[in-house]
């Protein structure tokens, strides 16, 4: 049997101690106070977390992909924030992948025994064709799920850079990355169910990553998606709005330029901006490694 009495995620809350009691009112009103001690605890990690931005925006760069790897819960954040990413900053669904142990089925049933296997994500990388230039990022909650511990060695074997997410301190899945980001969220309101605050901190680390990475490597204009993928009203309006916001063009230039750029906002700004045609604008676009200050500027080598 696996020993978990030392994991802090699997400690009792004493706050909660007498959970079964509370009124609906008092449940969420408990729930609340705990979730509120999630941010501070993720702060504590922010030095880790930026250094995974790094690594990931360096592999990005040299042609590589972010593939998080994870179990249960742990592994659907990882698919979760992966899907988000083309739509939000236009990259292919390949760039950014989530694996979940016991693969797509996993996501809504859960698969018996997957998260147990040191050896099933090593065969889940090699089928996602992975190349040194990859970042792997393994999340568990636990901080020992085998799963990720397998992942993680056999990408390190293969050069990767790796970072690990876990919600204990001293968690053993620290020690198989070259990062180990680490919080402590303190005891679940409800014993062991990592789905709460871990789960919580969990996804406000895997925003920071995608996010940050996807800013840096030129994927917004001040706070403006401007990458955004116009694939239903919603986003047609939004890139629409977003044109307007940057340029200060009326909406009726704004859909101008974005029927001329095809639908792409950033193309659009630049435009309007910049005073040029698509094509110069994609020119630009592309010699500034697609960062619209620099393409407005005309610059080459965009810092």
């Amino acid at each position: 049997m696996v020993d978990i009495e030392g994991l802090g995620t699997e400690s009792r809350n004493q706050a909660t101690a007498n959970l079964d009691e509370l009124s609906a009112s008092e449940l969420v009103e408990v729930m609340n106070a705990e979730d509120h001690k999630v941010a501070p605890a993720v702060k504590k990690a922010l030095p880790q977390i930026a250094q995974a931005v790094e690594a990931v925006c360096a592999g990005l760069k040299a042609g590589g992909r972010l593939i998080y790897i994870g179990a249960g819960t742990s592994g659907r954040l990882g698919v979760l924030d992966a899907v988000e990413c083309p739509p939000t900053f236009g990259v292919d669904y390949d760039l950014v992948i989530g694996q979940i142990a016991g693969g797509e089925r996993a996501f809504v049933k859960a698969v018996e025994g997957a998260e147990d296997s040191l050896e099933l994500a090593a065969e889940d990388l090699k089928n996602l064709g992975l190349t040194s230039r990859d970042v792997v990022v393994g999340i568990a909650a636990s901080g020992r799920t085998p799963y990720v511990i397998g992942g993680l060695d056999y990408a390190r074997g293969n050069g990767n850079k790796t970072v690990s997410i876990a919600c204990n301190l001293g968690a053993e899945v620290s020690k198989h990355a070259d990062i180990a980001i680490e919080v402590d969220n303190g005891p679940e309101v409800l014993t062991g169910s990592t789905r709460l605050k871990a789960g919580t901190s969990q996804k406000m680390i895997l925003n920071m990553i995608s996010t940050a990475s996807m800013v840096r490597m030129g994927k917004a204009y001040g706070n403006l998606m401007v990458d955004v993928r116009p694939t239903n009203e919603k986003l047609v309006a939004r890139a629409q709005s977003i044109v307007v916001t940057a340029t200060g063009a009326s909406p009726e230039a704004a859909k101008a330029a974005l029927d001329e750029a095809s639908g792409h906002a950033k193309t659009a700004i630049v435009m309007i901006l910049a005073g040029v045609s698509a094509d110069e604008a994609n020119s630009r676009l592309a010699a500034a490694d697609g960062f619209v200050r620099k393409a407005i500027a005309n610059e080459t080598n965009p810092q």
